[in-house]
This record gives C-alpha cells, sequence and structure tokens, in this order.
C-alpha cells in the first residue's frame, strides 16, 4: 500500500458555517485536502466556521474556488465520487482510487442532478430509512472520508492508542 495516498474533499455550495468547519476539523485530522466550491452562503473567516473547526486551521490544506467551472478547469479530478441520495450504489461498495475527489452537495440542494446524470456510474449513496431526507452534511463527509480511509489501510493516520494508567 502506498504510504501517502492523497483524497480530495469537495464541498460545493456549502450553507452552513458550522457544517463546513466541521468538514475542515475532519480533513485536517486525516490529512484530506478540501476544496471549497462557491458560492457559498458564508464568509471563509466566520466565526462560527473557524469555532467549529477550533485549532485545527493550521494542519487544514484548503483550495477556494468561485464555482464548479473553476474547480473542474483548476483540479481536473481523474477520480470523482459523488455522494447523493439520489444513487442507487452504497457508498461501501465503490473501490475509490488514490488521489480521488469525493463531492458533497449544499445543505439544501445536494450536487446538482446535470452533474450527477454525467457520472452516473460514480454516484453513492449512504442508507437510510424511508422517508428521511438526508443526513446531516458533515457527518455525512465523515462517513465518505472514513470509508475511504478504512479501504486503504488509514494511510498516515495514527491508528492505536495508550489508555491513562
Amino acid at each position: 500500500m502506498e504510504l501517502f495516498m492523497t483524497l480530495n474533499i469537495v464541498l460545493v455550495e456549502p450553507q452552513i458555517p458550522q457544517n463546513t468547519g466541521n468538514v475542515a476539523r475532519t480533513c485536517a485530522a486525516t490529512g484530506a485536502r478540501l476544496h471549497l466550491v462557491g458560492p457559498m452562503a458564508f464568509d471563509i473567516d466566520d466565526k462560527k466556521l473557524k469555532r467549529a473547526g477550533l485549532d485545527y486551521w493550521h494542519l487544514l490544506d484548503i483550495s477556494f474556488y468561485n464555482d464548479i467551472d473553476e474547480f473542474f478547469n483548476i483540479a481536473n479530478p481523474k477520480e470523482a465520487y459523488y455522494f447523493t441520495t439520489k444513487a442507487p450504489e452504497i457508498y461501501t461498495e465503490t473501490k475509490y482510487k488514490d488521489n480521488g475527489y469525493i463531492f458533497f452537495g449544499s445543505e439544501t440542494k445536494g450536487l446538482d442532478e446535470a452533474l450527477l446524470n454525467k457520472n452516473p456510474e460514480r454516484c453513492v449513496r449512504i442508507p437510510m430509512i424511508d422517508g428521511a431526507r438526508s443526513m446531516n452534511l458533515s457527518n455525512t463527509v465523515a462517513i465518505g472520508v472514513f470509508e475511504v480511509l478504512r479501504q486503504w489501510g488509514f494511510p498516515k493516520l495514527k491508528n492505536y492508542g495508550k489508555m491513562a494508567e
């Protein structure tokens, strides 16, 4: 297994600063890169965003884009996976590749259906009970991140601890 595998998290048009701050903290703690695609419903220096990210900001590898077209032009992702409630495939059934990008849409709209329709074989879902609209964005990202890292054997992560005596 490659020692320095790279995971990219893409938030498209996030609306709630606390969710984005929680995602930033997850990315910082796992070594994943965070890509924020606008327009965003808040400023990046929002106090709620920073508070949710706590003291992890110095560990964060983050990039900003004005819109989805700018993101695709600059990042040019080769391996992309789209988390959506509309997907037929469960997220654990996909094999995620190194330098992959996992996409998440805004809290109220999700990802644009035109994007999903261009990539149906790369759309995945988290199972939920019938009638549940969706899960919280930051929880969904954490589930996705840790599934990818589990498949990769948790590269770069400290996977041991010691109880206090």
